[in-house]
């Protein structure tokens, strides 16, 4: 997957491709004091005194951000599977030098070093794979000492996701479908590997599989559907009209 002429996953590329603009470094520290924050309140055994002193510091920090929020902050939306013909847009407004043109893989909550839920998910290719890295961390857990099988399901849906794109089209999930072989353990290094089995018009399948170490901890199966132009241009506008009805401009009742 190194050739440039050969289909790849814009997740991939356009992630790492994003310039280190001073507002894009700060968004990215944040995010990862956040990450850290959330990390160790999943874990925490400070004294009620302590976790008081902390949240007052916290709820200082939601002062300063409070009137700065806009509903989406950039062009897009953070999972690009469903991007259509705007993935065209993009990659125009990228060779034009706009720095925010692929600002919405950073908010990914798997894949975005702008998000503080995300873990975050490294994604890469192997051969003919898709490959992601991850720990998840205590916020995760389900089973003790397990990760949650909901986040084992949408890992798989983010790399899936990035695998159906090498079929040179951007598809919405329709079906996936989650074996749980073995438990899934937090704070060990995991490895999901994901390869576009076959396209039939626009049905994409894809498959995938988990591993720690040599250990399988989960399969997947997806069923991707190539999106058209006008289910699009719906979802943009029900987007602006969410934004409408509940950014800092709403009316209130």
């Amino acid at each position: 997957m190194t050739d440039d002429s050969e289909i790849r996953s814009p997740r991939i590329d356009r992630l790492r491709d994003l310039p280190p603009t001073e507002r894009r470094v700060a968004m990215r520290r944040l995010a990862s004091a956040g990450r850290e924050v959330i990390e160790l309140m999943s874990s925490s055994a400070a004294s009620s005194e302590e976790l008081t002193e902390a949240a007052e510091q916290l709820e200082s920090v939601v002062e300063i951000l409070r009137g700065h929020t806009s509903g989406s902050a950039y062009e897009g939306v953070a999972e690009m599977a469903n991007a259509g013909d705007q993935l065209s847009d993009m990659r125009r407004m990228a060779e034009e030098g706009n720095p925010e043109a692929w600002a919405q893989f950073d908010n990914s909550p798997f894949i975005g070093l702008a998000n503080p839920m995300s873990p975050p998910m490294v994604l890469g290719y192997e051969g003919d794979a898709v490959v992601a890295h991850v720990t998840f961390g205590s916020a995760f857990e389900g089973p003790p000492a397990c990760v949650h099988g909901g986040y084992i399901a949408a890992a798989f849906d983010e790399v899936l996701g990035a695998a159906q794109s090498l079929s040179g089209d951007q598809g919405m999930t329709a079906r996936l479908i989650t074996n749980y072989r073995s438990p899934t353990p937090l704070h060990e290094p995991l490895r999901i590997e994901a390869r576009l089995d076959r396209r039939e018009g626009r049905k994409i399948f894809v498959t995938g599989r988990m591993t720690v170490g040599d250990r399988l901890t989960a399969e997947a199966e997806g069923l991707f559907i190539a999106l058209d132009r006008e289910m699009y241009v719906k979802l943009l506008a029900a987007r602006a009209d969410m934004n409408a009805r509940t950014g800092p401009d709403a009316k209130k009742d």
